[in-house]
């Protein structure tokens, strides 16, 4: 016979689980509507994949799973989709959350499903995959998916198959009920289990005040490597570390697994369910629920649809509410009380419990503390509950996670023997709540931080291109001026002032000017006028009181000056090209006219010129620009000039040469003409 072990505190509170056995299992059937929330378990809710007014199947897909923690939702029983919303759901806040509602057509048509009896001849993975695609999530409470809590890391060896038949709440049943009538599908889950972990032992424990369900295991389990393990009654022994300490006599480490000391833990029911996947083909769409208490007539244990309105199963077991005030999901001990009876039956509903008033009492006001340590006796978890629970009283939450809050299994049994009623439960949960919600404002705030250094950066590279990008047009801007300079003045500022006209008077005359543009350039000269006459005062009180910016201001003086100068000749040349505009409105300098008029009478004579005589006028123009360039060239060696200027001017020279040769040979080839 296996030895079992102790483990620290612990209570024993009155049972009443006699009242809900006395008959079978019933089935709830089928209600008109049923209501099912997409978070039935930890992780990310599931996704619906069916919209408003589908027609659905019994069984048939309804929500796929959102990531690795998290589990789909299947079709209880066939209908028609007649909403996606919110709908309050079974939860002590009394929140709101994202449901299916389907209405019922009562035919209960099933889709095509199978199973594979022969599962032995399924590896691992296919075995996983089933288990996941059926839905089943932890049905002893937690509801941690169960496919993920299998998914056991490489090189995490489990010496240790556990399946917990413990259910040591007082009033639940539906795993003792489940053990006495379907242990056959239990040990059948088991060895699925079994074959997917390879454990070197596999164990069920059972508490000894469960003798039916005990006999009927031992019996269905005789032949296989599966062993029953009977220990004494005590709560809260159904609580995973505490069941493995039990078992196996291993103590799980302060915020570790049972996988880190090699155990895999499982419930009967989750067994079942593995089963009904594996071997029948059935995803999980029900689950036994015990409904008990003095406020109903016949305390019982139904099969029930998942999404069934607690007040239709209520109905069925004779629920008297003028005896109840208050409403519990769970046992005494770690149930919570439901905002209302029309919240849906979910995969971690085990119990509905209706007491009465003097069943049940309402909690009396806490006193203070007396500090007697009885709630220390009691902590399973051997944790320190009033040391917690001043630290709680003054939200000194650093302090609560030194001291293991985490730890903390909520069993109530620090509470239920309190002398001074304090309830010490309420205050870890919520500062295991307002801890979790602080290290998720920081995970968002550090992803803030991160994005804004992001962006940060992202911006600080795109200014660092725009000033490459500004840089490099400068550059070759000033190499293009250097190039022009070198030259000599290859390029005629007035003659490309008169090609632009003229190239502005063609494009009006196509359709394609601008009719604003005389009204842009008048308010340019206007415009920089005015600027230069606000610089120029500027200047001018900067040398009257000795101020260090006068050589700034004379630069930005300057720069306007030659602005307004550019302006009013793109004005006059403008005006023109265009012999239509007032002429009245152009303000041209004296010298950009005078200088028009000497290249206009220039062309003109040009234009009565033999062609010979042209061709000697441009050579000599040639000429003349070479010695220019060549004084430019002999100036810049004598003065030590930048390399690249000397560069750009002995470039210049060279192209004038070349120049010069063939206007040489077209003036030969006109005057042999």
């Amino acid at each position: 016979m296996r030895k079992v072990f102790d483990f620290h505190g612990g209570i024993h509170p009155p049972e009443n689980k006699y009242q809900s056995v006395r008959t079978p299992i019933a089935d709830a059937g089928i209600p008109p509507q049923l209501i099912i929330p997409l978070s039935q378990h930890i992780g990310a809710p599931a996704v619906p994949v069916v919209a408003a007014g589908d027609t659905v199947l019994k069984g048939q897909l309804i929500a796929e799973p959102k990531g690795f923690v998290s589990v789909p939702l299947h079709a209880p029983t066939s209908g028609t989709i007649v909403a996606i919303e919110e709908r309050q759901i079974a939860h002590p806040s009394g929140y709101q959350a994202p449901c299916i509602v389907i209405a019922s057509d009562f035919n209960d048509e099933w889709i095509p499903h199978s199973g594979t009896r022969d599962y032995r001849n399924l590896d691992k993975a296919q075995l996983i995959e089933r288990i996941r695609a059926a839905g089943i999530a932890g049905m002893g409470g937690a509801g941690f998916p169960t496919a993920a809590k299998l998914s056991v890391r490489e090189g995490v060896k489990i010496d240790t198959l556990v399946i917990n038949g413990t259910e040591c709440e007082p009033y639940i049943t539906a795993d003792d009920i489940l053990m006495r009538e379907r242990a056959t599908q239990i040990v059948a889950g088991t060895l699925i289990l079994q074959q997917l972990i390879e454990p070197s032992a596999t164990l069920i424990g059972v508490e000894d005040n469960k003798p039916e369900g005990l006999a009927a295991l031992r019996s269905a389990a005789e032949g296989t490597a599966v062993e029953i393990v009977e220990f004494p009654t005590k709560y809260p022994s159904g609580g995973e570390k505490q069941l493995i300490e039990i078992l196996t006599g291993k103590q799980v480490p302060s915020g570790g697994l049972p996988a880190d000391v090699g155990v895999i833990c499982q419930n009967v029911a989750t067994a079942v369910a593995v089963y009904d996947a594996v071997v029948l083909g059935r995803p999980l769409i029900s689950r036994i629920t015990t409904v008990t208490g003095e406020a109903v007539a016949q305390p019982q244990n139904f099969e029930v649809l998942l999404g069934t309105p607690m007040s239709y199963l209520l109905a069925l077991a004779g629920y008297q509410p003028q005896k109840n005030r208050r409403l519990i999901m769970g046992g005494p001990m770690m149930g919570f009380t439901l905002p209302s009876p029309d919240v849906p039956i979910v995969k971690t509903t085990n119990c509905l419990l209706a007491p009465t008033e003097i069943e049940l009492p309402t909690p009396t006001p806490a006193q203070a503390c007396i500090r007697c340590g009885m709630c220390a006796q009691a902590c399973p978890a051997s944790l320190l509950p009033q040391q917690m629970f001043w630290f709680a009283q003054g939200k000194e939450f650093e302090k609560l996670e030194n001291h293991n809050l985490f730890d903390c299994i909520e069993c109530g049994a620090c509470s239920w023997v309190c002398p001074s009623n304090i309830p010490l439960v309420q205050y870890y949960r919520a500062s295991k709540a307002e801890i979790l919600q602080l290290r998720r404002d920081n995970e968002k705030s550090e992803q803030a931080r991160i994005r804004f250094e992001a962006r940060q950066e992202r911006l600080a590279a795109a200014d660092a291109e725009k000033e490459a990008k500004r840089a490099a047009r400068k550059k070759a801007a000033e190499e293009r001026a250097l190039q022009a300079a070198a030259d000599g003045g290859e390029e005629d500022p007035i003659q490309a002032a008169i090609e632009r006209a003229k190239a502005k008077k063609a494009a009006q005359v196509a359709g394609a000017a601008d009719e604003n543009e005389l009204e842009k350039l008048e308010k340019a000269v206007v415009t920089t006028r005015k600027r230069l006459e606000t610089a120029s005062g500027k200047l001018e009180q900067a040398k009257t009181e000795g101020s260090d910016l006068v050589a700034a201001l004379q630069t930005g003086v300057d720069k306007t000056r030659a602005k307004l100068n550019a302006a009013e000749n793109a004005l006059h040349d403008y005006q023109l090209a265009n012999s239509d505009a007032p002429m009245e409105n152009a303000a041209p300098t004296d010298a950009a006219q005078a200088a028009i008029e000497r290249a206009m009478a220039a062309r003109s004579a040009e234009a009565a010129l033999s062609p010979s005589e042209k061709a000697r006028a441009q050579l000599e123009k040639l000429q003349v620009r070479l010695e220019k360039s060549r004084a430019k060239l002999a100036e810049s060696r004598d003065s030590g000039a930048e390399e690249k200027i000397i560069e750009a001017l002995e470039s210049t020279v060279e192209r004038l040469s070349e120049k010069i040769a063939a206007a040489e040979q077209e003036l030969q080839a006109t005057e042999g003409a």
